[in-house]
């Protein structure tokens, strides 16, 4: 009789492990239905933006004025971008009137070293530096009626020599070399170092030149580049038949084509947004950029830039 109870008990502790199986079939095969259902995360586009002049180093914001933030924090962000399994491909949001050559450079190269595909999209403004840095991505993509182009450099410098005059300011420089103060507001420049500036200017558009062949490569029309070289600026539509962008669009297609280089299928991709905050904001506001510059030129030390 107990050996018949003792059956019986073993009976129902199979049956129940045979159901407890059969439930985690079940669950496993509606499990794994459910993941074949929907689609899986694809990673993102990961999104860099450059906006307003392009200096090399973080600029802090003032009571007068916006801070700024440089090409070094700009080249980390895209560096890390390519470090990021999640991101697939990048869009470098650009609406810049460029700026520093230093600057310009350093985030071209952070571009061209990224070992995933890249979109430059041309909001408003990408000339000189802002366009230099767009050249550095795969595909470009721009407004319209934005303004871009302006591939040159230039160094400007204030002769301020008759002012002082007529105020009866002077200035006495001593000096170890005939050139020491050259680019000083206080007198007018000689041929001689007109020569030394304009050798050097030359240097630096031929590298700008030379990158954008680089990075467009193919997409150029000779002739309307050869066109280009005076630094005149372009729109959009100006732009596209010479070859500077690939597409006229908004940025809901610039979103597209980069998910689409980067092998996101989904019709709305996913976005992360890359870029630190741009700058604290003065509590004045910010002081236009043509004063800014005038600083800048008259600190004594003229600056290239590619703007």
């Amino acid at each position: 009789m107990a050996q018949k109870k003792q059956q019986a008990g073993n009976g129902r502790n199979y049956l129940f492990l045979l159901l407890g199986g059969i439930f985690l079939i079940a669950v496993v095969v509606i499990l794994a239905y459910a993941l074949a259902s929907f689609s899986p995360f694809e990673g993102c586009v990961g999104v860099i933006q450059i906006s307003g002049p392009i200096v090399s180093q973080d600029i802090a914001a003032t009571v007068f004025s916006d801070g700024v933030k440089g090409a070094q924090s700009i080249a980390q962000e895209i560096e890390s971008a390519g470090e990021r399994p999640d991101v697939k491909s990048v869009l470098v949001l650009v609406d810049s009137p460029g700026g520093s050559v230093v600057g310009s450079k350093e985030i071209y190269d952070a571009i061209r070293s990224l070992n995933k595909s890249s979109v430059a999209y041309i909001n408003e403004m990408a000339a000189s530096g802002g366009y230099y840095v767009a050249s550095a991505t795969n595909y470009i993509i721009s407004q319209p009626d934005a303004l871009t182009g302006n591939i040159g450099a230039r160094a400007t410098i204030s002769d301020m020599s008759a002012l002082f005059a007529k105020i009866g300011f002077n200035e006495t420089t001593i000096k170890s070399g005939a050139m020491k103060d050259m680019g000083s507001a206080s007198r007018p420049m000689t041929p001689e170092e007109y020569a030394v500036f304009q050798s050097i200017i030359n240097e630096s558009f031929q590298q700008f030149k030379s990158d954008v062949e680089r990075g467009r490569g193919s997409h150029l029309d000779k002739a309307g580049f050869a066109t280009a070289l005076d630094a005149r600026i372009f729109s959009g539509r100006q732009a596209k038949k010479i070859g500077l962008v690939d597409e006229l669009g908004n940025k809901k297609q610039a979103i597209k084509k980069a998910a689409e280089l980067g092998g996101i299928a989904s019709k709305e991709p996913a976005i992360c947004d890359l870029s630190s905050t741009q700058g604290k904001r003065g509590l004045l506001g910010s002081l236009s950029s043509e004063a800014v510059d005038f600083a800048v030129r008259n600190a004594g030390v003229p600056r290239l830039s590619y703007r």
